[in-house]
């Protein structure tokens, strides 16, 4: 009776709200601690009020299709924001004012045409921006700009032509790590612009599957990063293709096919290439250490290693490979293949909570291959040579150096009967008794067995004819055997 009551009490308890503190949860929807799920309920307007604490909002899977000026006002912890799979193409002015709090905000999968630069001017604390899946054709040159804090923006799978990378400088974008733009239909890419990009958003630059028109300022900037390792051209390497003289029918996989690019100029002009990078190799095992010096001072400095692979690192930072140590420097405990890559050094000032100056004071390229072998390889032409003199060695000592050559055996008897003059050397062979005579033991009598020898007619010329002569072998007393030939005995 017990659990009859709990589903009862259940069933009551689930057709009234649930009260949060500073509100209500809205009907329909789930509310568990500071989570408000409203996902795949149909709703083609937001809610009338939201709970005051709420720091995740999921609209997911729904028909809403515009946002009204502070439709998130009066959410101080306002973290996540979740609007994926609805029918927006539009954000009116002052949608997210008074919601500087949020830090990750997904409009991926709607219907957007373009990024406008009012946008997202209120979020200056935003760190993740999800634009990807819409039919987005351009973004203006200032949609970006006031998102100081952003690490990573994506805009994958839309539609656009060109993309303004002068807007993103190296102090207006210091922890922007992550700008992808793959699968759009950029023809040519701005050459100048992308490579005075700093080198940890190169590195993080991804612009496979578009429809690039092969040529070698393309290739040239591509080679540049996979010569460099970074994640841009290295995880994708197989789906950087472009097109043939344009033509869609002939898209080259350009790191597999590089054929058509023999005859480029792989050389980047040194005045594109940014700052000058420091480049240090250090083999498997080792421990290296990377410091950093910047001109900053003060007591709201702040330093941040940018990794190629882990992300950002502060102090204090520490895991199985890298650590950062208070004085700003990294260490690679026991560096492995894998940690090869760019490492950049940044420092920032924040005062006022805002960062007021920024700094990219170090990059290093670090290399790390295995390590030497002590001993050079023996040569193979060495080791050819080698064996043939061995080979020729245990020959002669074959031929010289046997402990008994044929010449040195004793030599059989010479037989005490003459054979006669009339065989032919055939006949002076012959066999011998099969099985041998043999005596069952010293002093002992021949065995008495019977043994019967064959041997060839003896030919005589007589008169000018062939004649065969019957043999006649004794073996003892007790043993005679005839043996004729088949043609007849002339006499």
């Amino acid at each position: 009776m017990l659990w009859a009551w709990g589903v009862a009490i259940t069933l009551i308890l689930g057709s009234v709200p649930l009260k949060l503190t500073g509100g209500s949860c809205p009907s329909k929807c789930l509310c568990a601690s500071d989570i408000l799920s409203c996902s795949s309920l149909g709703l083609e307007q937001l809610p009338a009020t939201l709970p005051t604490t709420a720091a995740t909002l999921d609209f997911n899977h729904n028909q809403l299709s515009q946002l009204e000026e502070d439709s998130f006002a009066g959410l101080p912890r306002l973290d996540t924001l979740q609007l994926a799979h609805n029918r927006l193409s539009i954000l009116a002015r002052g949608t997210f004012q008074n919601a500087s709090s949020l830090r990750h905000l997904d409009l991926s999968s709607n219907l957007f045409h373009v990024v406008e630069q009012h946008y997202f001017q209120d979020l200056v604390g935003m760190e993740e921006l999800l634009l990807f899946n819409n039919r987005i054709t351009q973004v203006e040159s200032r949609a970006l700009a006031g998102l100081s804090n952003l690490h990573k923006a994506y805009l994958s799978h839309n539609l656009l032509t060109d993309f303004p990378f002068f807007s993103i400088q190296e102090h207006s974008h210091p922890l922007l790590s992550t700008l992808d733009l793959s699968s759009n239909r950029m023809p040519k890419l701005p050459l100048k612009d992308i490579l005075a990009l700093p080198a940890v958003v190169q590195s993080g630059l991804f612009l496979h599957n578009n429809t690039l028109i092969c040529d070698c300022s393309m290739y040239s900037l591509f080679h540049h990063w996979e010569q460099r390792g970074f994640a841009s051209a290295r995880d994708y390497h197989h789906e950087h293709t472009c097109l043939l003289y344009g033509e869609r029918r002939a898209s080259v996989r350009f790191f597999q096919h590089r054929r058509s690019f023999e005859n480029c100029n792989l050389h980047i002009p040194q005045g594109l290439v940014g700052e000058k990078d420091n480049s240090l190799q250090a083999y498997v095992g080792d421990s290296i250490t990377l410091e950093c010096q910047t001109s900053l001072r003060g007591h709201q400095m702040r330093l941040i290693w940018v990794t190629p692979h882990d992300g950002d690192i502060a102090p204090p930072g520490n895991n199985n490979s890298l650590r950062m140590h208070a004085n700003g420097s990294l260490e690679i405990i026991s560096a492995q293949v894998k940690d090869s890559g760019v490492y950049v050094c940044m420092a920032l000032n924040h005062q006022r909570n805002e960062t007021q100056g920024v700094n990219v004071t170090q990059e290093v390229n670090v290399t790390v291959v295995p390590q030497p072998v002590d001993h050079e390889p023996f040569n193979t032409g060495y080791t050819t040579l080698l064996g043939c003199v061995v080979s020729l060695v245990l020959v002669l000592m074959y031929l010289y150096l046997t402990p008994c050559r044929c010449w040195c055996r004793k030599q059989p008897p010479a037989p005490t009967t003459p054979s006669p003059a009339n065989e032919c050397s055939a006949q002076s062979s012959i066999l011998t008794p099969t099985p041998p005579a043999t005596t069952e033991g010293p002093g002992r009598k021949v065995s008495n067995n019977k043994h019967v020898v064959f041997r060839e007619p003896v030919k005589e010329v007589q008169n000018g004819r062939l004649h065969i002569k019957p043999q006649v072998l004794r073996h003892n007393a007790g043993s005679v055997m005839s043996v004729y030939s088949d043609t007849p005995i002339v006499p």
